[in-house]
């Protein structure tokens, strides 16, 4: 007979000491909130560990701990195969969908969802293959509704991106990553979105470490600055004195080059609002006042101040 361990490997999953007690208060009739409560675990674990490990043997759905544990480990043993890898009707529904090659029973290629174009950084991309692709959760919200009594039919979202990206798990073919709308072919992990900041912001530049006397505006000489951004990538700055409003507006032309060829990625900013340009912008006119009125710049955290460094030793301004 084989003898199951007391305790889970982790304390997330139910142990075999814990669906003995659950099967003694079931077959007392407890209720599953009573039975949670007894237990120590939420009702919504009760109950999905009720519907999951029943005993069938005997032609009933009684719960017992025995076979309830034999359904929990067989569930949990890995390697386990990818659900795209041995079903091919499965595969081809998501494949053909993500690739938004489509087509209807009579021959001709079906609609896919319209896709939204939110105007982030780059133009209406009607020539990607995304833009007539469905992402992986329109993917297994449409399997719910066109199979609803096929439970063969089901995957979720998180299936289909791990069969995309994870080594070992590609039932699907690696190019129709281009399908995706992000586009990338590697998945960024979480940990490093949260490490991801802007190099040239530190700690002793950010707006919580400026002045006391910057906020009452008693004193003047300290100055507020942004970037206007307008068509075609024109664009204007803005230096206002705090205390006094008075404004004065930094004149960005566009440097030699620009529109002369494409854009190049991670080229030399020549429209004019570049790190460079306005940090020669910003000294050029705040020099041009008395040191009494150059005493600090509040900015945000755009690119456009990379420079701020080189900025403060020219001016003298605390940023």
């Amino acid at each position: 007979m084989r003898i199951f361990p007391s305790a889970p490997l982790s304390g997330r999953y139910l142990s075999f000491a814990e669906r003995e007690e659950i099967a003694l208060l079931r077959a007392k009739t407890c209720g599953i909130r009573e039975i949670a409560r007894q237990v120590g675990r939420s009702p919504s674990t009760i109950s999905r560990e009720l519907r999951r490990n029943p005993a069938t043997r005997g032609g009933l759905l009684d719960y017992r701990a025995t076979p309830a544990q034999w359904h929990a480990d067989r569930r949990a043993k890995r390697p386990k195969d990818a659900k795209l890898a041995t079903n091919a009707r499965l595969r081809q529904y998501v494949q053909e969908r993500l690739s938004g090659m489509l087509v209807a029973a009579d021959g001709t290629a079906a609609q896919g969802p319209a896709v939204q174009w939110k105007g982030r950084r780059h133009g209406r991309r009607a020539h990607r293959r995304w833009a007539n692709a469905w992402s992986p959760e329109q993917i297994a919200n449409r399997l719910r509704l066109e199979y609803p009594d096929d439970g063969s039919m089901r995957i979720s979202h998180e299936a289909i991106y791990q069969a995309l990206f994870v080594q070992g798990r590609g039932a699907l073919r690696r190019e129709l990553t281009a399908c995706l709308r992000t586009g990338r072919a590697l998945r960024v992990p979480r940990a490093r979105a949260r490490r991801r900041g802007k190099g040239f912001v530190t700690q002793d530049v950010m707006i919580s470490e400026r002045p006391a006397d910057v906020d009452d505006r008693a004193v003047p000489g300290h100055w507020e600055g942004d970037l206007i951004l307008g068509l075609g990538s024109s664009a204007i700055g803005t230096l206002v004195e705090r205390t006094t409003r008075f404004t004065m507006l930094l004149h960005l032309p566009r440097m030699d080059g620009h529109g002369d060829g494409p854009r190049m990625k991670d080229g030399p900013a020549l429209a004019g609002h570049g790190a460079e340009a306005v940090r020669d912008a910003i000294a050029a006119s705040i020099v041009k006042l008395p040191e009494e009125l150059r005493r600090s710049l509040t900015w945000d955290q755009g690119t456009e101040m990379a420079e701020h460094a080189r900025l403060r030793v020219q001016t003298g301004l605390l940023i």
